[in-house]
């Protein structure tokens, strides 16, 4: 037998068609199986919450191993659990090629199919990750909704955490009638043509979040793309799926991956490179689609064809160069490296690209924000994700950087609650994903 980390990662495609994923008798040995081995090693101790909760089943036990733990007390550990990818890319030591074969996320993603599989589902909770639906329903009354879920509207969210079970202290992302879609058909940027990388070309895959939630990122990315040469197409035709998969939705994550992937690979074919706005989408285009539709042409010819935002600035600064007009951010940035960013496995590229500013002064948090996607506005999970996350919140408040930034708003904003906590004075006002600033590097007003 081989030491663990030896190899590179490799990951196995997940066998959802196969009626044995769903089998419980055959999970079950599985989640054993690999839970002993957790056990046994513990280095994943403090990433997050599923791992203290499986230790402390563990420890509560007769025999305190796992042979007297209950099979029914395994559901907290998995509802824990946020499909970060982190213990697999960054702490196991037993991942495949190891012979022990552990891919602790996609285990948790496999006991939640099986789970909606024999029909345990949660309606309110399907109905939150209906993204599209909601981002078009609630853009239509943009100032109506952003009302209702403001963190002061002491009417509405306490029902809203009565109902839906949204923590009423969380923050909720705002919506916008004026999506980037929108905003990119009424007023394109104008591509320059005396920047070096000019004759590059890019289709920017809105991803939902940018789209209906903050379409500054969108508009952002594409100004400053417009500013190196970069000519630039928009679309969205759906969700990358990544809310569906959080709740085992695996057919509704092959369903819209077919339906992307027909509107990105002609633009492919076109000699356009595909960028996808925040992390999570990126990490899906990337690594999860070709995981799930594994035969799919057109999935793997958008996997190799796609970039992370910063990812690709920083490409065009190597290849090319960036055009000029590029001036500092005084007071300096701290830099929250998105789990799903680091799940890609091509750097700190937000933190590089900050750093190709003049006198940068960028500094880094590699730790988990605590969030998790929708996980963390969730009434049972809106202290834990606070506690989990508070590393990094000490962390950003002793930087005491004038800027908060991460590829991830939703982490940043998570994070900016953290601090509030521990020094409110230190806390800046706002966050910014990394492209905004170097929007605002290049003095574009968004």
């Amino acid at each position: 037998m081989r030491e663990g980390s030896l190899d590179a990662p490799v990951r196995h495609p997940l066998d959802w068609n196969n009626p044995d994923f769903y089998d419980a008798e055959k999970l079950d040995e599985e989640m054993r199986r690999v839970f002993d081995i957790c056990h046994g090693c513990r280095r994943c101790f403090n990433l997050c919450d599923s791992f203290p909760r499986l230790f402390d089943l563990v420890d509560a036990s007769e025999t305190m191993e796992l042979d007297s733990v209950a099979s029914a007390d395994f559901k907290p550990v998995v509802d824990a659990c946020t499909l970060c990818d982190l213990c697999f890319m960054t702490k196991c030591p037993y991942v495949p090629p190891h012979e022990f074969n552990l891919d602790f996320p996609h285990l948790m993603l496999r006991y939640r199919a099986a789970e909606r599989k024999h029909g345990h589902k949660d309606f309110v909770r399907e109905q939150l990750v209906e993204t599209d639906r909601n981002g078009k329903l609630f853009g239509a009354v943009a100032p109506i909704a952003n009302w209702a879920t403001d963190l002061d509207n002491g009417l509405t969210r306490p029902v809203m955490e009565k109902v839906a079970g949204v923590d009423r202290k969380a923050i909720v992302p705002k919506f916008h009638g004026d999506t980037f879609v929108r905003r990119a058909k009424k007023n394109p940027p104008a591509v320059n043509p005396q920047a070096p990388a000019h004759g590059r070309k890019a289709v920017l895959y809105a991803t939902c979040f940018a789209n209906y939630n903050n379409p500054d990122i969108g508009v952002a990315t594409q100004a400053v793309l417009a500013r190196n040469g970069v000519e630039t197409e928009v679309v969205y035709p759906k969700c990358c799926g990544m809310p569906m998969m959080e709740h085992g939705n695996l057919e509704g994550v092959a369903e819209n991956a077919r339906i992307v992937t027909a509107e990105l690979v002609p633009w492919i074919e076109k000699g356009y490179d595909v960028i996808a706005l925040v992390p999570s989408c990126a990490l899906m285009l990337k690594f999860e689609w070709p995981l799930i539709l594994p035969d799919d042409p057109a999935v793997r010819t958008v996997s190799g064809a796609t970039f992370d935002a910063a990812e690709y600035i920083v490409d065009i600064a190597r290849k090319n160069g960036l055009a000029d007009g590029l001036q500092s951010l005084p007071g300096g940035v701290t830099v929250h490296l998105a789990c799903h960013a680091r799940a890609q496995n091509m750097g700190p590229k937000a933190a590089e690209m900050l750093r190709l500013l003049p006198e940068p002064d960028v500094s880094v948090i590699e730790r988990c924000s605590g969030h998790g996607g929708s996980w963390g506005m969730m009434t049972e999970n809106f202290e834990v994700a606070l506690k989990v996350g508070k590393p990094a919140a000490q962390n950003a408040v002793k930087q005491g950087k004038a800027y908060l930034s991460s590829e991830c708003p939703l982490a940043a904003d998570h994070m900016l609650q953290g601090m509030e906590r521990i020094d409110k004075a230190k806390t800046p006002a706002r966050s910014y994903h990394p492209m905004e600033l170097m929007a605002l590097a290049y003095g574009i007003q968004l």
